[in-house]
């Protein structure tokens, strides 16, 4: 066993986004983030005890994902040094069901499934680097979006593919786990006490949605990769594999062409033609782009509709992330679309993002709550680094 860290740096590197939280213990001291939009990178610093401050990067035509990591990197390296790192990794596969120390063999398991979160897992695996030239010899931790599924039963996890392939590794393994424990952990607080049965739907860049039993994941809308499920930014969500065949065969398509268009090209992006964004969408009066919110919010439903089924019912609903947390017309019409689950939204405090929507007479519960991903792989890289794991 090694001595609980008091300072914690948490990196949580995405492919739109790159957040970095200086961690004391006692509260976040630092936090700091880089949103890279298709024509800018801005950079937001925000301390406790003053007003969160904005700037533009400079636009380059060089890397701007590493540039932008490297300017949170500096500002951090400005404060009292970290005396840990913890790191958001998407893809933990089966052998990683919980936060570990990162060595050289640790990082070459998790590259060998970078093909399986391309937009994710190569940004989480730079960021293992970064921060190992700016502090080197820190302890490392690795904590995944995965691990929260294993408790998924078998029949959850499968797919309809040949059993040789299952026992290869090709299952349902589940995101955006780190953001579940974020909920499970503050919802007791928020909504009086735990419901038995809720969906949490994660609605951000990356999207998807969980049911949770009793605080444990027991299904959820990704699958074997971050493009399964809803459709998202830039993803297209769930398929008939018949059209990737039918793109292949018909249109010459290669895999690599296929995997930039499922990836970077489709979703809210791809339908609208005109951006990726929910906020640009939800101000422009185009067709199209009315056309991709309507979308994204027919799938959200369905997707609730389908949890439902796997729970058995459903006794709250929970809203989070970018979209979740501040698109107050995409939760109205998703929760619209919910009334024959005796769901009812109460308006007024939908449109100030809760933190609950849902009227006093709503036969099921619904909630806003900010997931804080930084605190749940704070507590995650203390964990591991005092018990040696």
């Amino acid at each position: 066993m090694t001595a609980t860290p008091a300072s914690v740096l948490v990196v949580n590197a995405g492919s739109s986004s790159i957040k970095v939280v200086l961690d004391d213990g006692a509260g976040a001291s630092l936090r700091a983030q880089a949103d890279l939009r298709h024509d800018s990178t801005q950079l937001t610093v925000e301390h406790p005890a003053g007003k969160p401050h904005t700037e533009q990067l400079p636009v380059s035509t060089g890397d701007r994902w590493q540039q932008a990591l490297n300017a949170l990197l500096t500002i951090i390296s400005g404060e009292k040094g970290p005396a840990a790192i913890g790191h958001r990794i998407v893809h933990g596969g089966r052998r990683y069901d919980a936060a570990v120390v990162v060595t050289p063999m640790v990082v070459n398991e998790l590259s060998a499934l970078s093909s399986l979160a391309p937009l994710h897992q190569p940004h989480g695996l730079a960021g293992i680097r970064a921060v190992s030239e700016r502090f080197p010899g820190l302890p490392q931790v690795a904590c995944f979006d995965t691990a929260f599924h294993r408790t998924c039963p078998d029949l959850a996890r499968r797919t309809g593919l040949p059993r040789m392939w299952h026992d290869r590794g090709i299952e349902r393994y589940g995101f955006h786990g780190l953001s579940y424990q974020s909920i499970v952990e503050q919802l007791p607080a928020v909504a009086g006490s735990m419901p038995e049965r809720v969906v949490i739907a994660h609605l951000g860049a990356g999207a998807s949605m969980a049911a949770v039993l009793n605080g444990k994941s027991i299904a959820t809308t990704m699958g074997f990769t971050p493009l399964d499920g809803l459709i998202m930014a830039t993803r297209s969500g769930s398929l008939d594999p018949g059209i990737v065949l039918h793109l292949a065969e018909a249109h010459g398509l290669t895999p690599e062409q296929i995997g930039t268009m499922l990836s970077r090209e489709s979703g809210l992006l791809g339908v609208s033609g005109i951006s990726g964004d929910m906020r640009d969408l939800l101000t422009c009066s185009e067709p199209a782009a009315v056309e991709a919110v309507d979308l994204f919010c027919y799938h959200a439903t369905r997707a609730v509709g389908s949890l439902t089924a796997a729970l058995g019912g459903l006794d709250g609903l929970v809203f989070t992330a970018g979209i979740g947390e501040h698109a107050a017309p995409v939760r109205r019409q998703i929760c619209e679309g919910l009334r024959w689950l005796g769901l009812t939204l109460d308006k007024d405090a939908n449109a100030i993002n809760g933190p609950r929507v849902s009227t006093t007479g709503s036969r099921c519960g619904v909630w806003v709550v900010p997931t804080d991903e930084a605190a749940v792989i704070a507590r995650e890289t203390r964990q591991c680094l005092a018990h040696g794991t």
